[in-house]
C-alpha cells in the first residue's frame, strides 16, 4: 500500500488482516532504527532516518529487509519510494494499492487522530505532504510510488464503503 498521509492505508490494512493477510510496515523497519538511536518516533524523525537508510543501503533497502520476511499472503504498508516498489516487485505476486482521499478529508482525518506531525493547519499539512514527494532516489517519493499502483482505492467515503471498494479491487485474492 502507498497512498498520502491520512489516506487510509492503516484502515485498509486492518482491513486485509481481518482476511488473513500477514502485515508488513516499511515504517516499523525505521521506528525500529529511531529506537535503536534513541530518537522520539516523530513525524520528521521518522522521515529523516528513511532517508538515511535509503543513502546508507540503497533506496530499496526497506523494501528488501520486507521482502524477506513476506509469507505469500501479505499487506505491506508505508511503501513511499519507487525503489521500494521495484525490490518489492520481485514478488510475482506484488500488487500495489494506492489508497488515496482528498487532502481536505484527508486534513480533517489526521486532526481527529492527532498524530505529532501531521500539521496543525490545511497549509502546515500540505506543506509536509509536499516535502514527501522528492525527486531524490534516496527520499520519500509519494508521488511517483502513486504513478506506479496496479490500483487505486478512494478513501473519500466512510469505512465500509472502504472495505467494500477494496474487495472488489481484489477479487480472487481474498
Amino acid at each position: 500500500m502507498t497512498g498520502p498521509n491520512a489516506a487510509g492505508k492503516g484502515e485498509a490494512a486492518r482491513f486485509l488482516v481481518s482476511k488473513g493477510f500477514v502485515y508488513h510496515s516499511l515504517s516499523d523497519i525505521i521506528r525500529e532504527e529511531a529506537e535503536r538511536l534513541s530518537l522520539p518516533p516523530t513525524r520528521e524523525n521518522l522521515i529523516q532516518i528513511g532517508n538515511d537508510l535509503r543513502r546508507a543501503g540503497g533506496a530499496g533497502v526497506l523494501g528488501q529487509r520486507t521482502l524477506e520476511k513476506l509469507t505469500g499472503r501479505d499487506v505491506v504498508d508505508s511503501i513511499r519510494n519507487v525503489a521500494e516498489i521495484e525490490t518489492l516487485r520481485k514478488d510475482p505476486d506484488f500488487v500495489l494499492m494506492v489508497v488515496d482521499a482528498p487532502i481536505e478529508i484527508r486534513f480533517a482525518r489526521s486532526r481527529a487522530r492527532a498524530r505529532p506531525g501531521d500539521g496543525t493547519t490545511l497549509a502546515e499539512f500540505a506543506a509536509r505532504e509536499d516535502r514527501e514527494r522528492s525527486s531524490d532516489p534516496a527520499a520519500q517519493q509519494l508521488h511517483l510510488a502513486a504513478e506506479s499502483a496496479d490500483l487505486l482505492a478512494d478513501n473519500s467515503g466512510t469505512i465500509p464503503e472502504l472495505h467494500a471498494q477494496i474487495e472488489r479491487l481484489l477479487r480472487g485474492r481474498l
